[in-house]
């Protein structure tokens, strides 16, 4: 799999190449169906330039949801159990696509909202100027949760206070944006530097693959390469892909922030076995199993105890009493189904503080 490349090709088809688990983290701008059923004209009579490209346009709802199902369920595939998947898009389609991620076994955790601080009007003034997009961060599923979160880095970026999940952020225009022939816009959605920083720097380590699967005009690439990324980039339409190359082969300067290193949080020795339910990690009434072979079968109660025949106790007493022997570490004795393979509940335990903040 070669990485810093752009691969011309439909999407579906190329992420169909890629080897499961490769991926570490994935953006993808996909087409939002969007395209405007008229002419649109400003006040002074000047025709706006709206999403009417051919990439856009779908005969129907059930033709987009399939196309996006599709190459969804091919980013998860090749989606590392570390990685994570970042979706754009407005009011249009995000929330079908939503539905979709949800259905093929995403999790999402965060919906970040794009505050434009320079939107386009609604000129006819028949509803609100829509000021807004939104970005859905996602694990691969529910039970990963080893994916990458540079909290400290971010509050760092973000002078010092927690970034919260609404970033204002202006279009992508003047010199950033890019010019095709007669100087107009060579792409109808180019997304500014600043968004994809953001997403990048992270959910993301240095030299780590980002994929980006609707590459367009390159600022997934652009970015990446300032952060000290790799990246990969699959478009369908080729003439944006010159474009894309010239923009990032030009980059000779990394961002500053592409040197920090998050820091190692700090780990708690003891966590009991209650917090897990506490934390809805583990549910009452679960069924803990001494083995993968599933030997033996006890109860979680709401007290954080076990049940077993009749006996209660903690997780440590009744694996002693199973095995009669003096004593039992219950974390190494216990296993649990989670996404329908037997776990150790310590592997539970040790996600849960490399996750807490």
């Amino acid at each position: 799999m070669q990485v810093n490349t752009i691969i011309q090709g439909d999407c579906i088809e190329e992420l169909k190449q890629f080897p499961d688990n490769s991926i570490d983290l994935i953006f993808a701008d996909p087409p939002y169906n969007m395209q405007l059923k008229n002419a649109l004209y400003r006040p002074n009579n000047t025709k706006v330039n709206g999403v009417d490209d051919e990439w856009d346009k779908f005969s129907s709802f059930t033709e987009y949801d399939d196309f996006c199902a599709a190459w969804l369920k091919e980013c998860r595939r090749i989606l590392k159990d570390t990685g994570s998947i970042w979706v754009i898009g407005s009011y249009h389609n995000i929330f079908r696509i939503g539905n979709i991620m949800l259905n093929l076994g995403f999790w999402i955790l965060n919906d970040v909202t794009w505050y434009k601080t320079n939107p386009m009007p609604n000129f006819l003034g028949t509803r609100f100027t829509n000021a807004i997009e939104t970005l859905l961060w996602c694990s691969k599923g529910e039970w990963h949760k080893k994916y990458t979160f540079n909290h400290k880095i971010m509050k760092k970026y973000n002078g010092g206070k927690q970034m919260t999940s609404v970033w204002q952020i202006g279009l992508c225009i003047g010199d950033e944006r890019l010019k095709g022939d007669g100087g107009k816009k060579a792409h109808s959605t180019q997304k500014p530097e600043e968004l994809l920083k953001r997403v990048i720097l992270s959910t993301s380590k240095q030299n780590d693959i980002v994929l980006d699967p609707f590459f367009g005009t390159g600022t997934t690439g652009a970015v990446a390469k300032k952060l000290k990324r790799n990246f990969i980039g699959i478009e369908k339409e080729p003439e944006y892909i010159p474009l894309a190359k010239k923009r990032i082969d030009a980059i000779k300067v990394f961002f500053p922030e592409s040197d920090w290193v998050e820091e190692e949080k700090e780990r708690k020795d003891r966590v009991p076995f209650e917090t897990l339910l506490k934390e809805k990690i583990i549910k009452v009434g679960e069924p803990l199993y001494t083995s993968k072979t599933y030997s033996a079968t006890a109860f979680v109660l709401s007290d954080g105890k076990l049940e077993y025949k009749k006996q209660v106790g903690s997780i440590h007493r009744i694996g002693a009493l199973i095995q009669q022997t003096p004593s039992c570490n219950g974390w190494k004795f216990w296993y649990i189904m989670r996404e329908d393979k037997s776990v150790l509940i310590d592997y539970l335990r040790n996600d849960y503080l490399r996750n807490e903040i």
